[in-house]
């Protein structure tokens, strides 16, 4: 026989995957008075959401899946310290991926994902307030806005089109240049010339502080954890069973997948073939005092980006397709920081610590939210690339509205795991 979750039976709800999404989820279940079992192989926020860049990004709605890319990715793809990189090994596993994203870049559906991201953002911002508030962690957000940051003239006229855009989603922002930059960011090099403050954008103090400050408030609610592997999800009469490595078992009423980058193949048990792939993220934080970063910064032509957090100055981004497996390569963190104390002369580069995490990625850049083809019990919640964060509030909201029965508060169509 299955253990009911947390000893009882029915009404339970299993959240498998202790990143931030599922931490939200969980949270936002516990509040509406379910009951709530967290389960992780790794434990709490100690993957993807322990060293990513703290941002919430409301404004970044444009995929990554571009007209534009098609034509910089074969030029990106021929350095392999570059933005975005596929390992020689990689490739050809990874080429279904490939094509998929190859048609999210068609400019219809490129539009039809942009549309469907606004809308997210717009419901992400709103959760996000109200779940700071409710979580008692408002204070670990700070308002700062961002400033994306061009070499030239005639790479800030390149960006245009992705900000009219935005504009005409109502994204505030403003184009600036020379003394104006400086006095946002006093120190950078005069390579600047051109830059875009968009003085919605927020960081968090430091994200595995905020996902764990969120974690205790879901403890406080009467949730619970339990360090464990999943090996498979299976439809049960009332709800679902989950398999445990070692041979243990879990019945719940409801599951939710938020297993981020592993989510894949439990989903596959579940009969939904969903080409998640990788996006293997790099960084260097650096010791407190580095540099006096006012607000993070974008340097969006080099594909990374520099925030300031309690913990120090972190440095990362970039984008390589590679799988689970395979080795990090830190040499893409030492690139970032040698362009990094090129871009922020007298930045301190002694004292920093490397980190490699698995960013979940579709091709379309949205995430899968929706039920599992096999039971309507199993919800799914991930693929949000380098938006979980971002995200997380907006998916915890669409994710309850599921599972109370609730008329879901947008539409979940463009997220409906059998898209593509």
């Amino acid at each position: 026989m299955s253990e009911g979750v947390q000893g009882s039976g029915r009404g339970d709800i299993v959240v498998v995957g202790a990143g931030i999404i599922g931490i939200t989820a969980a949270f936002r279940l516990q509040q509406a008075g379910r009951r709530v079992l967290l389960i992780d192989e790794r434990g709490v926020a100690e993957a993807t959401s322990a060293g990513n860049a703290g941002a919430l990004a409301f404004s970044d709605v444009m995929p990554l899946a571009s007209p534009g890319i098609i034509r910089k990715a074969p030029k990106w793809l021929l350095d392999p310290l570059g933005p975005l990189t596929i390992r020689p090994g990689y490739a050809l596993k990874i080429a279904p991926w490939l094509w998929h994203f190859y048609q999210a870049s068609l400019p219809s559906r490129f539009w039809h994902s942009m549309l469907a991201q606004v809308t997210l953002m717009r419901l992400a911002r709103t959760e996000m307030d109200d779940l700071a508030s409710a979580a008692g962690v408002a204070g670990m957000i700070r308002s700062d806005g961002v400033l994306e940051l061009y070499e030239s003239e005639a790479e800030w006229k390149r960006s245009l089109p992705g900000w009219q855009a935005r504009q005409s989603e109502g994204i505030g922002f403003r184009h600036i240049k020379g003394e104006e930059i400086g006095a946002l960011q006093p120190g950078l090099s005069p390579r600047f010339t051109h830059a875009t403050f968009v003085p919605g954008w927020q960081t968090v103090s430091d994200p595995r502080d905020f996902a764990k400050a969120l974690f205790a408030a879901f403890e406080q609610l009467g949730g619970a954890f339990r360090q464990a592997k999943v090996d498979a999800i299976k439809p049960a009469e009332s709800g679902a069973d989950l398999v445990l490595d070692g041979g243990g078992r879990l019945r719940a009423e409801h599951v939710v997948l938020a297993g981020g980058a592993w989510s894949r193949p439990l989903a596959a048990g579940l009969g939904d073939a969903i080409p998640l792939e990788t996006e293997r993220g790099y960084n260097t934080t650096l010791p407190p005092g580095a540099f006096d970063l006012k607000r993070q910064l974008t340097f969006g032509g080099h594909g990374f980006v520099v925030t300031p957090l309690t913990s120090g100055i972190r440095v990362g981004g970039a984008v390589e397709l590679g799988g689970l497996e395979l080795k990090p390569n830190f040499r893409r963190s030492e690139a970032m920081l040698r362009k990094a104390s090129s871009f922020l002369p007298g930045l301190k580069t002694e004292g920093g610590r490397q980190w490699m995490g698995f960013r979940p990625s579709l091709p379309d850049s949205l995430p899968v939210i929706g039920r599992a083809t096999a039971s309507p019990s199993v919800i799914y919640a991930f693929g949000h690339g380098h938006l979980g964060l971002t995200q997380s509030a907006a998916t915890a909201r669409l994710v309850v509205d599921l599972i109370l029965g609730r008329e879901p508060t947008i539409s979940l169509k463009p997220f409906r795991p059998g898209r593509f």
